[in-house]
């Protein structure tokens, strides 16, 4: 219910944003501060009823699946909008993306369900395999139900969770300056109309849907043969980092738009091995908490997205290059790979106890 509510709200924001804009500034900031807000609850609801339905050698595909479609609706977006504003005018985009959202809570509210259990369409065989095969009881058996306040402070005083927050933060940096900033790059470098320069930058997201199954495939295989889940995790995450850290080195230096677009595609292809990574390994170190780990590296991920996106056009406008920045980016992401490297894990940690012991 609470993805529920998240989507009905940001598709109200979205359907209604082009009215607040004409009506006045802070109805405009309004909208789009519920669009935020509601937009919040996603990706941590995903993560927690992930940990609830699937056993620990499917949640790296799981994930993969459904990630997938965070970036193939980048990527429709980005096709889509501009098609839509010149056939529909600017309400366009704005009216149908609200009203599919709506389409979509119908559809969510009738089939889903928090727990297996639940669920009246699930089969006998179905429900006796997943609770077969997990390896912890549900997870809302084992929330502690003393308060309704997480313990923010146990959370915290675990590296294991700093190596989490770290993770998050450097993915969405990435994540949004090649979102938000990729058509104006592939307009002002290689003079490719905007239109187009969208294609340009719709293609990466595609193959990142792609490629995060894949990933989550092979990280589940490597478990399944025997392969520890803490370093199949940091194996993960480095591909996910210093993948794209090579590939931005690669994209400064390129000629052409089309050997540009191939460098991009690589780079973003390669970060969704981030699904299998740090993405599953939030619930991993604790499951009956994984929607609050999410939530607090969330956080640290919308800051450095705002951070990183508005950044980028302080530096390109202070140093004239925007190849710079990526640089700077290349940079951050070696970092934040080997800062994972030795700080994560994919064991249990003991949240109920402020010492180092798991």
């Amino acid at each position: 219910m609470v993805m529920a509510w998240g989507v009905a709200l940001w598709s109200l924001a979205t359907f209604l944003t082009p009215w607040a804009a004409e009506t006045s500034l802070w109805a405009l900031l309004s909208m789009r501060a519920l669009l935020g807000v509601a937009e919040g609850v996603a990706l941590p609801c995903m993560n927690n009823m992930v940990a609830r339905w699937f056993p620990p050698t499917e949640r790296a595909r799981a994930v993969g699946i459904a990630m997938a479609g965070f970036q193939l609706g980048s990527a429709i977006g980005l096709m889509l909008s501009p098609i839509l504003m010149c056939r529909a005018g600017i309400l366009g985009p704005f009216v149908i993306f609200g009203l599919s959202g709506f389409l979509w809570v119908l559809v969510w509210i009738s089939a889903i369900s928090s727990t297996p259990d639940q669920n009246p369409q699930i089969s006998k065989y179905e429900l006796e395999y997943v609770l077969k095969e997990r390896q912890e009881p549900l997870v809302v058996e084992k929330v502690p139900r003393t308060t309704v306040i997480p313990p923010f402070r146990r959370l915290l005083s675990k590296m294991p969770t700093w190596s989490l927050i770290v993770a998050n933060a450097m993915h969405s940096w990435g994540f949004f300056v090649i979102l938000s900033w990729m058509p104006i790059y592939f307009n002002s470098v290689y003079h490719v109309e905007l239109r187009q320069a969208a294609w340009f930058s719709a293609v990466p997201w595609s193959v990142m849907a792609v490629m995060g199954y894949f990933g989550g495939l092979w990280s589940d295989g490597l478990i399944r043969g025997g392969t520890s889940i803490t370093f199949t995790r940091k194996m993960m995450q480095s591909i996910s980092f210093i993948g794209p850290g090579i590939a931005l080195i690669g994209l400064t230096s390129a000629r052409s738009a089309s050997v540009a677009s191939a460098w991009l595609t690589l780079a973003v292809g390669l970060k969704s091995f981030s699904h299998s990574g740090f993405l599953v390994n939030l619930q991993e170190i604790a499951p009956q908490y994984s929607g609050v780990l999410h939530g607090m590296s969330n956080t640290a991920g919308t800051l450095a997205a705002i951070v990183g996106t508005v950044g980028a056009g302080f530096f390109v406008e202070l140093v004239g290059s925007f190849q710079g920045f990526l640089l700077l980016t290349s940079v951050l992401y070696f970092m934040a790979a080997l800062f994972y490297i030795l700080f994560s894990t994919g064991k249990r940690v003991n949240f109920e106890e402020t010492s180092s012991a798991e």
